[in-house]
């Protein structure tokens, strides 16, 4: 999949290029750092872990027209995720008993997939290239490869702490499904709760 949007000079193609695997990991942790600083930090470990398990074949990206890299949209389903990895990848990175802590820490944060659903795993435009409509394109990218992939719906999670995301998943037809509180876990991963968002997505038109 590539998507061209010459009218903004950017374009939208499945996965991300290889020589864009470090700012991915770094972009995605500075956009995810408050709830993953306890569980991943600190950043320089965190970056080299991201970097490690980031799977292309769980993403969508935007690119300019020179190349530079614009943002990414990670996404998970049956099939695996964008953010995998196992603890034998955290022990890599941080020894094994620093990867049994993390690995407990990580595990209130991990979010099942149901069969028929894609669950958006992280998106982020990187700070240079914001307004440019990146983020819309690449959320419009994630309904396509749902769609595309014969599923019924795109779910996503939004924090208590990110009401612009949140404004604009909801012009984009998402609705609020559910709630969840961290309750005493909140200072750990620095938001008290989390709304789970979903929306329908149309099939394509050969499959009408």
């Amino acid at each position: 999949m590539t998507e061209n949007h010459p009218n903004v000079g950017f374009q939208i193609e499945r996965g991300f290029r290889p020589p864009h695997r470090a700012q991915v990991a770094r972009g995605y942790w500075a956009a995810f750092s408050r709830k993953l600083r306890f569980p991943l930090g600190p950043e320089g470990k965190a970056v080299r872990f991201l970097e490690r398990v980031l799977d292309p074949r769980h993403a969508i990206s935007a690119v300019a027209s020179d190349g530079t890299f614009l943002g990414v949209a990670g996404f998970k389903s049956a099939q695996g995720s964008f953010v995998g990895g196992a603890v034998s990848d955290l022990a890599a990175i941080y020894g094994w008993p620093g990867a049994l802590v993390r690995g407990l820490l990580v595990a209130p944060l991990e979010r099942r997939c149901a069969a028929d659903t894609l669950l958006m795993d992280g998106i982020f435009v990187e700070p240079g290239a914001r307004g440019q409509g990146v983020g819309r394109a690449l959320l419009g990218a994630i309904l396509d490869q749902a769609a595309a992939a014969g599923l019924s719906h795109v779910r996503l999670d939004v924090i208590d702490r990110n009401p612009r995301a949140r404004a604009l998943y909801e012009r984009e037809g998402f609705m609020a499904t559910s709630v969840t509180k961290l309750g005493p876990l909140a200072p750990v991963f620095g938001f008290s709760s989390a709304t789970e968002m979903t929306r329908a997505v149309t099939p394509p038109v050969s499959a009408r």
